[in-house]
């Protein structure tokens, strides 16, 4: 066939190559965006193997806004899961979350009902085709696929190579992606120390056990519902073997016996794999037009279904980002927001990944390590903490929305549960935030913790981008998202500046300018020791035009911005309740502050929009003061519970008034000073 033209329009928007689970979620996604999608798979025929079978909660979010959880029907309970072969409930990570806990699900009921879904949105599956090689042209890729043998399923076939382009290529096409290798992404990281055989074998009546450690290794038997029995078994100290597919069967067999002294070589074997330890991923997930999503992006070992979990989530966040360039309006930032979303969440995941797999998999050695953990996950935080990690919720999700479902969805999250409270604990997904002067102190610490929450924060500075800068990268570090937006306040067209930036900011990560959070932090003070006789015009003037003035005029150009439900929360002091005469200017711009807050609250509450005040008291900001340990000897005594309080103290306070659980405040003052205004 000849090679298509690079003149008129592509062949199709996106092409898909790989037709698993992630590829599919993605193309249905795309399709039901309006995008042409083609998906290319060598494999004739969908496959028949098991493989992965557990969701998460957060992935079960994703199927569920998709309408998938209903074609899918009741699944059942996963049990309590584990870290490292350590018992863990999941659950733990939200008992009040509607998909809490972990659920089970075949590869292949979830991928057919996936493609299902994919094709009556419009997508074109073209199976029995191997990608070979393509090439980026301008505005569009170039793609070449040869047949695949059917009778050998992954055997090339004689045959014409076909040519087509699309404007974007995404690989979905696993750990060994042709995707990734003929775009020439780099794929860092660690080659496999360790190495898992599996089957599922029909015929054997053996034990039932879940992670037993033994002398000679590690060994698990699972009695599926048709009577067949899933085996694991590592051989401790084994080198993994270089491997072209799958091992044969009496290697798994001779494991077996080794490890438990039991005979399976009477069974029938219906699938055989082998499992690995080695950790590589992208450093880049989008290289010009093409793009990686799932293993093709990141390698690791499939302990506790997180791979799996980890695909889907990387195709939910790709989806309407995709959609959202090629439909205009945005440029390629939105895409590189797909990589600066899922590529720490992937260096976290895999992180842990490495800490189970060698909790797991680790011989004798390991066992004090092991006896560690087990004391340290009595502790219900640290359960917790791990158990947000496998499940997700621990983790930011992506502003923007998905796409419309197909069928009636579950819920999302439960909007209420009997008591009124809401039920997740990401409690800011899907919200943008503005923090006025967060590059360093409470600002910093309250981006910090909206991000954490899910919220896309909008980091403002005035003129030190570098610590602006460290803001964000804090906050990415964890997974979060943010951007920065520069704007000197207290001059004219400071407030037209700071939200051209901010509007800016949004549209190309969000597709629209919807600020859901703003939070009115930056101020100036007074220098120290100036007494009120001191106070010059002009020092006067700038204290009421950065403290008093950009909030009153922040807040009213938010307000076309804000949607219904909105929060408006605004940074006062102390000082308007106790006597400090080396303050009063200042103070007198913090008693303006908490004006503001009161009469807008009275006139923005028919929209939902609260409105609050936070005072903090002495609060270390990093300022030279707080080194000096005498200096904060005495500070600390001014507060009811003798300490000087820290950033995130207040940070807390802030985000609390964020979310839903904050939405009967409004008009408020918040004593976020430790007791000091008690007397």
């Amino acid at each position: 066939m000849p090679t298509p033209s690079t003149h008129g329009a592509p062949d199709t928007d996106v092409v898909v190559v790989g037709a698993g689970p992630v590829g599919l979620l993605l193309a249905g996604d795309l399709c039901a965006h309006g995008v042409r999608v083609l998906v290319v798979e060598q494999l004739v025929r969908p496959m028949t193997e098991s493989r992965a079978s557990t969701l998460h909660a957060r992935t079960m979010e994703v199927l569920a806004e998709r309408g998938v959880l209903d074609r899918l029907g009741s699944l059942p309970d996963g049990g309590p899961g584990h870290f490292g072969g350590i018992r863990l409930d999941v659950a733990e990570a939200d008992p009040g979350h509607p998909y809490a806990g972990q659920w089970k699900c075949p590869q292949t009921r979830l991928e057919a009902v996936l493609q299902e879904r994919a094709v009556e949105l419009g997508a074109r599956i073209r199976r029995g085709r191997r990608l070979v090689d393509l090439a980026e042209q301008g505005d569009r890729v170039l793609v070449e696929t040869v047949p695949v043998d059917r009778a050998a399923d992954g055997g090339v076939a004689d045959g014409t190579r076909e040519r087509m382009t699309g404007s974007y290529v995404v690989g979905c096409d696993g750990w060994q992606s042709t995707v990734r290798k003929a775009a020439a992404f780099e794929f860092a990281g660690r080659d496999a120390t360790r190495e898992m055989l599996r089957a599922d074998v029909a015929g054997i009546d053996i034990p039932a056990r879940r992670f037993e450690r033994l002398e000679h290794g590690l060994a698990t038997a699972h009695r599926w519902p048709d009577g067949t029995t899933r085996v694991m078994v590592h051989v401790y100290g084994a080198e993994p073997r270089p491997r072209t597919g799958a091992p044969e069967f009496g290697e798994v067999v001779r494991a077996w016996a080794r490890v438990t002294g039991e005979d399976i070589g009477h069974g029938t074997p219906l699938w055989l794999n082998a499992f690995d330890d080695a950790r590589h991923q992208a450093t880049r997930y989008r290289r010009g037009r093409i793009l990686l999503a799932g293993d093709a992006a990141h390698a690791q070992m499939p302990v506790g279904g997180q791979a799996l979990n980890l695909g889907l989530q990387d195709a939910a966040a790709l989806g309407g980002r995709l959609a959202q360039r090629l439909g205009g309006g945005v440029d390629d930032a939105v895409l590189d927001d797909y990589h600066r979303e899922r590529h720490p969440i992937g260096v976290r995941t895999l992180t842990d990944i490495q800490a189970q797999s060698t909790l797991l998999l680790g011989g004798p050695e390991i066992e004090p390590l092991r006896e560690v953990f087990a004391e340290l996950m009595r502790f219900d935080t640290v359960r917790r903490r791990l158990a947000r990690m496998i499940s997700g919720l621990g983790l930011p999700r992506t502003p923007v929305a998905p796409p419309p479902a197909t069928a009636s969805a579950r819920p999302l999250h439960s909007p209420t549960t009997a008591n009124g409270r809401t039920s997740t604990m990401d409690k800011l997904s899907r919200k943008t935030a503005l923090v006025t002067g967060s590059s360093r102190g409470i600002g910093r610490a309250t981006a910090q913790r909206l991000a954490a929450e899910g919220a896309l924060v909008a980091v403002h500075y005035a003129t030190n981008e570098d610590a602006a800068q460290e803001t964000i990268e804090l906050i990415e570090k964890d997974g979060g998202r943010a951007f920065g937006v520069r704007a000197e306040l207290g001059v004219p067209g400071d407030v037209h500046t700071l939200f051209l930036g901010l509007e800016r900011g949004l549209k190309e990560r969000t597709g629209g300018t919807t600020v859901d959070i703003v939070v009115n932090n930056a101020a100036v003070t007074t220098p120290t020791g100036v007494q009120p006789e001191d106070v010059t015009p002009d020092e006067f003037d700038r204290l009421f035009a950065v403290n008093a003035k950009a909030p009153f005029f922040i807040v009213q150009r938010a307000l076309p911005l804000l949607p219904d439900g909105g929060r408006i929360i605004n940074i006062s002091s102390g000082l308007t309740r106790v006597a400090n005469p080396d303050q009063v200017a200042y103070s007198m711009t913090k008693g303006a502050i908490e004006q503001i807050t009161l009469h807008f609250a009275r006139h923005l509450a028919p929209r939902g929009i609260t409105v609050n005040s936070v005072a903090p008291g002495i609060t270390n900001n990093g300022g030279p003061v707080f080194d000096i340990p005498e200096a904060v000897a005495q500070m600390a005594q001014l507060s009811a519970f003798k300490r000087v309080g820290e950033a995130v103290d207040v940070a807390d306070v802030v985000t609390f008034l964020a979310t839903h659980e904050a939405r009967w405040i409004t008009g408020a003052f918040i004593d976020a000073s430790g007791g000091t205004l008690l007397g």
